[in-house]
């Protein structure tokens, strides 16, 4: 039967339109958002730690990403509160109804069944909280405090973990070049508080760093200081059985932070080293370091890991966060997958088979840094000094602590890259950096806006992405799609140029302006030749290459088998092509390779060779 409906009036067919204009927009943002770049764009807030020294900066740390009810929490180091997810790419702040005594310093966040757990680092007395809504930021006690331990023992940069299998409880938690990292069992029974009538007893030592078998356990920039490293950042992950405690070394504040792990066949150990450490690590690019972090699962099944990526110009603890993909291969080895770390990568819509390793390399987008050491212009610069001007070309050099400052931080300003040529333009990354700021908190008055803009001949422009459509937030590291036209086909561009609309504080000041997307050209050659020497020093080994001309870049990959080759250090052409790699375990043998890439993509990888000790032999 037709039913006939009756015309609707003005009313209504306005209600359809914005019905059909909002779907419209939703799904447009779904297809333009697809993809994610580190360092992580969440809004980093003001840190009020340094206060009292006049020090402003924004930061993040100790990050610990949890999959509650299907959906995402970030937690981070002093920031008032924490994020939520739906994708793992937009992420809402979230200002809990209640805190404790004082910010969480690397907390420890946990996720059971329809609950979340959250426990702040501490060596006094405090609660474990507990939430059935976090969305909302719901907070109850779960117990007024922990037992106090011992002077120095903690509990800081605390983990919870739960094992579904025995449903038992523990903690683990260590921050110290003293100390060892602890472990306790917990009581449910007495709301998480340590199991057994001695809290003082209830710990025992875990794990201890030993930098005189572990290269990447040695402290300073490429391990080069003698100054005794620091472990930190205890995280649980259970897998087939086994028990894989992870851990921080050899300290934020250099390029070569990670995530190293010893594996159990019990929570509470003995636990043995893992020969194949670090499980994540990211000592070459722009964003440097992955350590204190967590390992999760995403909806689909795959894991992540987390980390902190070093900043270090306003105070040495000034740092973001990043995420890698991870899982376990075919002999249940963890690793991350930090290749092309910061550079665009999708988010998985689907389970990613990491049986193999490296099949995780699909996520890459395979979208290329189209920004470096290309030419800038600003529209205007600042001179902090007679001999120091604060110039436009350091926001193409990929060192986050060089940095561009407008004369005035003002809309309209601008900073323009020629990209050399025309090429398919798919996204940039726009990092700020405090310099001689005066902002110690977040507030409504903290957020970021700005316009790209695109051209093919420097003259005739074209909005390619506009801020101040979306609504206010902060983005310290903003990553943005272009896709003007909805199509998710790339921008035709030569010049890229970033409009000023606004940041808070008294200056503009950028430390990186990168571009990414493609070529038209044929991809680089692979180098003709990657030689690796063990020294008598089994920690260390001299590598050499061959230059490929007009490549951008080559990534070194290693790992203790040929099929395994899991770490990455990236360098840049302009640099040496020798090295000394100083992150080997002793008595562990050590295969390499080389790869290739610039604007246009990435060579077929090299032939892999041994380091020349012998350890691999039978």
């Amino acid at each position: 039967m037709l039913m006939i409906l009756p015309k609707p009036d003005n009313s209504v067919r306005f209600l359809i339109l914005l019905f059909l204009t909002i779907c419209s927009l939703e799904n447009i943002a779904q297809v333009q958002k697809k993809t994610y770049c580190n360092p992580m764009d969440i809004s980093y807030r003001y840190n009020f730690e340094q206060l009292n020294e006049k020090i402003s900066y924004r930061s993040g740390a100790d990050p610990v990403i949890i999959n509650h009810k299907k959906e995402y929490y970030l937690f981070v180091t002093i920031q008032g509160g924490w994020w939520h997810s739906k994708d793992l790419i937009n992420w809402n702040y979230i200002v809990p109804d209640k805190w404790p005594m004082e910010d969480m310093c690397a907390p420890a966040a946990l996720s059971v069944r329809d609950t979340m757990y959250l426990f702040q680092s501490t060596f006094e007395q405090r609660p474990i909280f507990y939430s059935t809504e976090p969305e909302k930021g719901k907070l109850k006690f779960l117990n007024r405090w922990m037992p106090r331990l011992p002077k120095d023992i903690g509990p800081w940069d605390p983990a919870l973990f739960h094992d579904d299998d025995t449903d038992k409880w523990y903690m683990y938690w260590g921050s110290s070049n003293v100390y060892p990292l602890f472990g306790a069992e917990l009581d449910k029974k007495r709301n998480l508080t340590y199991a057994g009538n001695n809290p003082a007893e209830a710990y025992k030592a875990m794990l201890w760093l030993d930098p005189y078998k572990h290269g990447w356990e040695r402290f300073g920039p490429n391990h080069s200081d003698p100054f005794k490293p620091f472990t930190e950042g205890a995280w649980m992950t259970k897998y087939k059985g086994k028990y894989y405690l992870q851990y921080g070394a050899p300290g934020t504040e250099y390029n070569v932070y990670g995530n190293g792990t010893y594996v159990s066949k019990d929570p509470l150990g003995p636990f043995e080293y893992a020969p194949y450490n670090p499980v994540a690590y990211k000592p070459g690019g722009f964003a440097t370091g992955c350590g204190h972090g967590n390992t999760f699962q995403d909806n689909f099944g795959n894991y992540w890991n987390t980390g902190t990526t070093w900043i270090g110009y306003n105070w040495g603890m000034e740092r973001r966060i990043v995420m890698n993909p991870a899982g376990f291969d075919k002999d249940d080895q963890l690793f991350a997958n930090t290749r092309f770390g910061d550079f665009p990568h999708y988010l998985a819509t689907k389970a990613v088979p990491s049986q193999n390793g490296m099949e995780t390399d699909e996520l890459f987008t395979g979208w290329m840094l189209l920004s470096y050491r290309k030419p800038a212009v600003a529209s205007s610069t600042l001179k902090a000094s007679p001999t120091d001007t604060l110039s436009a070309d350091r926001t193409t050099d990929e060192d986050p602590r060089t940095f561009w400052v407008a004369n005035q931080n003002k809309p309209g300003e601008t900073l323009t890259l020629d990209l050399g040529a025309e090429r398919d333009v798919r996204a940039v990354q726009v990092d700020y950096i405090d310099y001689k700021q005066t902002v110690y908190d977040s507030d409504s008055t903290v957020y970021t806006q700005f316009k790209i803009l695109t051209s093919t001949d420097n003259k005739k422009w074209t909005v390619a992405a506009d801020l101040t459509k979306e609504p206010k937030r902060d983005r310290a590291c903003a990553y943005v799609e272009l896709d003007p036209r909805g199509d998710g086909k790339p921008v035709r561009a030569r010049y890229v140029r970033y409009e000023h609309v606004y940041v808070a504080g008294s200056h503009l000041a950028i430390n990186a302006f990168r571009v990414f997307g493609n070529g038209q050209g044929k991809v680089p050659a692979t180098p003709a030749t990657l030689t690796a020497k063990r020294q008598k020093d089994q920690r260390n080994a001299d590598l050499s290459w061959s230059k490929v001309p007009g490549a951008v870049g080559y990534n070194i990959r290693w790992g203790i088998a040929p099929d395994k080759l899991y770490q990455n250090y990236q360098f840049w052409n302009d640099q040496p092509n020798t090295f000394e790699l100083r992150a080997l375990n002793v008595g562990v043998p050590y295969y390499f390779a080389i790869e290739a890439f610039d604007e246009n993509g990435v060579s077929v990888l090299s032939k892999v060779v041994d380091d020349g000790s012998g350890l691999g032999k039978k």
